[in-house]
């Protein structure tokens, strides 16, 4: 059973990381803020150019903010693992009694203070200046935020393993893996536009399913409970896969002392 004083020492040693270092504070809202400056005056120049029935404020802004925070979720967790692996501390780390899984909790917990400050930013600015009632999605926002939640969680997870894996090399790997997964996601557009072969691999991403729901909301309509409950289930899938195998990984590196040559050169 995960014990809570480890997982928030994590915490802690990430909290005086930030604190110290105002390069690593600024991000956690500079970009989700820049982002949602440019999509809110690009939405708000369509909603001057086309038919009055069509408000691209809830449509693009709010797609935008909900991705951003399922970025924000995923590089929550890869960045308080990265602070690790640039300072190579895996062996202080885990020479302590700290077991793997008060360590991904660790890293969670990181990424639950990192993204409600970037989603603050984002919910100020988007009501602020657009006057985006984010709200207004009713009862299904909770569904909609738990299943990008779980999920960034799952692929911050999932990445920290590559990197543990291959070496710190690997980060670039990492980096584009939201740029990649987004078409697929159907962020912008519905997923009927896609080819077959993408819808194949939409429908097994949870975020395709919120995205569609918005849409759905913005249409006038309610997304199925059912649809949104099965996003969920299915994150929590993810997340359940990507901690095994970060686990796994782990028990690798340690059997093979690949943890203890761990080091900035290493890609094999």
């Amino acid at each position: 059973m995960p014990r809570w004083r480890p997982m928030a020492a994590i915490v802690l040693r990430y909290f005086y990381l930030l604190r110290g270092s105002p390069a690593r504070v600024v991000p956690l809202f500079a970009w989700v803020g820049i982002d949602i400056v440019l999509w809110g005056f690009i939405s708000r120049f369509l909603n001057s150019v086309t038919p009055a029935r069509l408000n691209f404020i809830p449509m693009l802004l709010g797609a935008v903010l909900l991705w951003d925070f399922l970025i924000r979720v995923m590089q929550g967790v890869t960045m308080a693992f990265f602070e690790d692996v640039w300072s190579r501390n895996f062996l202080n780390i885990f020479a302590t009694p700290l077991t793997i899984a008060e360590y991904l909790g660790g890293l969670v917990f990181s990424s639950i203070a990192t993204s409600i400050i970037g989603l603050f930013v984002m919910l100020t600015l988007a009501n602020g200046l657009f006057g985006l009632r984010f709200f207004s999605y009713g009862i299904a926002l909770g569904e909609f935020f738990l299943t990008l939640f779980l999920f960034g969680i799952a692929l911050g997870v999932f990445a920290s393993g590559i990197v543990m894996r291959l070496g710190p090399a690997a980060e670039w790997f990492i980096w584009p893996i939201p740029a990649l997964l987004s078409p697929f996601a159907g962020v912008f557009y519905p997923l009927s536009t896609l080819p077959g072969w993408m819808q194949t691999i939409s429908h097994a991403l949870p975020p395709a399913y919120v995205f569609e729901g918005v849409r759905q909301i913005v249409a006038g309509g309610t997304p199925a409970g059912g649809t949104l409950a099965a996003a969920v289930a299915l994150s929590i899938a993810y997340l359940v896969l990507a901690c095994w195998w970060f686990a796994r990984i782990y028990r690798q590196a340690v059997r093979t002392g690949l943890i203890a040559r761990f080091s900035a050169e290493s890609l094999t």
